[in-house]
């Protein structure tokens, strides 16, 4: 996952996550990354300072928030101690649990029920699933409205 630090043409910043750069330039060139404030989609990255890691050897300047155990299997996420990080990624996770809650679990039949839905060949309805990059771009040309939901720290991305 790689975070940018945006800006839309009327001035609001906000930050984005995306699973590469690749990622972040094709939303971008769809018009699919848009202004949380205003919903511009003339979106540009700010220059942002590079994650440095820090020597193993300094002394720790302060108290710092402590972590929860971890595996190697469940990494702690480290940038998850900025507050507005934090914030992003619980608006996230409450956006999955609505759609959980709310939409059925098609599993990787996604893109089928999909143009069932879009071509009525099936009730209306929400619902989630699994697909490929691929196929949800054919979905896309063919005008059915998807959505990607987040992908989350806990997911083990």
């Amino acid at each position: 996952m790689i975070r940018y630090d945006l800006i839309c043409d009327k001035g609001h910043e906000f930050d984005g996550w995306f699973s590469d750069s690749a990622a972040y330039d094709a939303q971008a060139k769809r018009g699919l990354v848009t202004c949380v404030h205003c919903g511009s989609a003339k979106i540009e990255k700010q220059l942002m300072a590079p994650g440095i890691p820090v020597k193993g050897n300094r002394k720790k300047e302060g108290p710092t928030r402590p972590a929860a155990s971890a595996s190697a299997a469940q990494p702690v996420l480290a940038s998850a101690f900025d507050p507005r990080q934090e914030k992003l990624l619980q608006m996230m996770r409450e956006m999955r649990k609505a759609v959980e809650e709310n939409a059925e679990y098609v599993g990787n039949r996604f893109a089928e029920e999909a143009r069932k839905i879009h071509y009525e060949e099936s009730d209306k309805r929400g619902i989630y699933g699994e697909t490929t990059a691929q196929d949800a771009k054919e979905l896309i040309e063919e005008g059915i409205d998807i959505h990607p939901l987040p992908v989350l720290p806990e997911d083990g991305n």
